[in-house]
């Protein structure tokens, strides 16, 4: 609960790396995480280079911030056309869980994120060189965050929850 509790949308940046062995476990939560019918039908881009960062800042509507990060994770569907059973696509929900297991591992080893989807979804296949038969996700900056902010206001429970049946 405190790794949820502390997780903040981070749009300010340090100047300084990733070490490799975080990188990894953050990774390695994304790879953890569940799919529908478990088929992880998703890749994750991990964007280093300044200038693929810098570029995709500007596909981002100009987000600075999203460059600034050391790392930008981009989660790509590779199956967009899978809906489930419930008339969802399946590729919305399985990538959000992997890109909160990133946020949250992320969180847990003193970094932070923010979900990126105000971004032009081809000029970050153009960028990133992502098929047209696939879907760009999100995009995740991560870095050590600039400030540490107080906790946000969020909706009483009982604003938000409902038992048994739906009620306004």
């Amino acid at each position: 609960m405190k790794v949820i509790e502390k997780r903040r949308s981070v749009r300010a940046y340090k100047n300084q790396e990733i070490s490799e062995e975080k990188l990894g476990k953050i990774l390695e939560a994304a790879r953890l995480a569940p799919s529908a019918s478990n088929r992880q039908p998703w890749k994750f881009i991990v964007v280093k280079d300044p200038e693929k960062r810098r570029e995709l800042a500007k596909a981002s509507r100009g987000q600075s911030f999203v460059g600034e990060a050391p790392v930008v994770i981009a989660g790509v569907a590779l199956e967009p056309e899978h809906i489930m059973g419930c008339g969802v696509p399946a590729y919305a929900v399985d990538l959000a869980i992997a890109m909160e297991h990133i946020a949250l591992a992320a969180q847990d080893e003193g970094l932070g994120t923010c979900w990126i989807g105000a971004f032009s979804q081809d000029e970050v296949k153009n960028i990133l060189g992502v098929p047209d038969s696939y879907k760009v996700v999100a995009l995740m900056p991560i870095g050590y965050p600039q400030d540490s902010p107080g906790p946000k206001t969020r909706k009483p429970l009982q604003d938000i929850v409902c038992y048994d049946r739906f009620s306004e």
